[in-house]
């Protein structure tokens, strides 16, 4: 059974004085001496952003015992998240499922650059559903319904885009299905929507959403069904994917909910960071949960356990392996192998 949050406070409590033990025992510094880690994260728009703020706020609480400070920027989202571990211009970075998948196996956006086999997982955060937002003029209420219509199919780089090629590859769609296929950022996506110059725009996000909430106050707006015979066939077929509600009520005027499909939210890192970095870069947000979830209204329903149990899609660090396994979690190191 889960634990409940009073009963992981006061774990995590204890875990202070344990701190030097743990160091010793696993032969690590408990001290990182005045490292700078950066975390990318997403659009200023996005739930990555605030996500890679209140991480950051929870290590700099930290920073006298730890000696790491924190910072988040702002990035175009997954894939170049991905790309900035790889340069070794980020230290961390929130990054889907899916292009976490494609970045293991080197598919997609990565088939040039072929499998990371550096890419280490941190920690789950929450779901991200694939979500249509439409004009209500616009009269789309499924998936199949955009033909013909002018839609933001997402910017080339970011999650948005390479969660929408996949749901394209399995319809036989181009971007010569729609009137007018625009490459917009998430940022510019509500703009365009509500000034009449589209009808539709894909979002892959953690709900509720600023920006998506800011829409449906803008301009009149609905969200669309996507759950289809197609979006069967790829939950089926991934294993990042999985069958997704948007509560009703979300959003204003929304009363019922909205079946989709979505991946998760998640922390990254490489090799390249330091097993007792990791340790630390957990251990502040966990011995600052309580907090931390209400940094977001995406973080309520985050649950330790679950941040820390679900598959992956890459190794898990050994630094947060040997965090959980002390804490008595038993974290889930299975994971989607690269190809030898």
């Amino acid at each position: 059974m889960p634990m409940t949050m009073f009963g992981f406070r006061r774990a995590l409590g204890s875990l202070g004085a344990g701190v030097l033990v743990f160091g010793a025992a696993f032969g690590l510094s408990v001290h990182a001496y005045g490292e700078e880690i950066t975390i990318a994260t997403g659009g200023p728009t996005g739930v990555y952003y605030p996500t890679g703020v209140a991480i950051c706020k929870s290590v700099n609480k930290l920073t006298d015992e730890h000696g790491i400070t924190c910072k988040a920027v702002t990035s175009g989202g997954s894939v170049d998240n991905i790309e900035r571990l790889r340069a070794g211009t980020a230290d961390f970075a929130i990054v889907q499922s899916d292009t976490q998948y494609f970045a293991v196996k080197g598919y997609g956006p990565f088939k040039k650059v072929g499998p990371d086999r550096h890419l280490r997982a941190v920690i789950s955060f929450f779901p991200e559903s694939f979500t249509v937002i439409a004009r209500k003029d616009a009269h789309i209420v499924s998936l199949n319904d955009l033909k013909g219509k002018r839609v933001s199919i997402g910017n080339v780089g970011s999650g948005n885009r390479t969660s929408m090629d996949l749901v394209m590859h399995f319809k036989n769609w181009t971007k010569e299905t729609f009137g007018e296929a625009w490459e917009l950022a998430s940022e510019k996506q509500r703009e365009a929507l509500c000034d009449g110059k589209i009808d539709a725009f894909v979002f892959v996000a953690g709900h509720p959403n600023d920006s998506i909430k800011e829409t449906f106050q803008t301009c009149d707006v609905t969200v669309v069904n996507t759950y289809d015979a197609d979006i069967k066939k790829i939950i089926g077929r991934y294993p990042y994917f999985g069958p997704v509600r948007i509560p009703g009520g979300t959003y204003k005027g929304m009363s019922g909910s909205v079946p989709t499909f979505g991946v998760l939210a998640g922390l990254q890192t490489t090799t390249r960071t330091s097993d007792v970095i990791v340790k630390q870069v957990v251990r502040s947000i966990f011995e600052d949960f309580i907090d931390f979830r209400f940094q977001h209204p995406a973080f309520f329903t985050l649950n330790p356990e679950q941040m820390v149990t679900r598959k992956q899609m890459a190794p898990v660090h050994d630094g947060a392996v040997a965090y959980f396994k002390q804490m008595g979690y038993k974290p889930r190191v299975e994971h989607v192998s690269p190809p030898r």
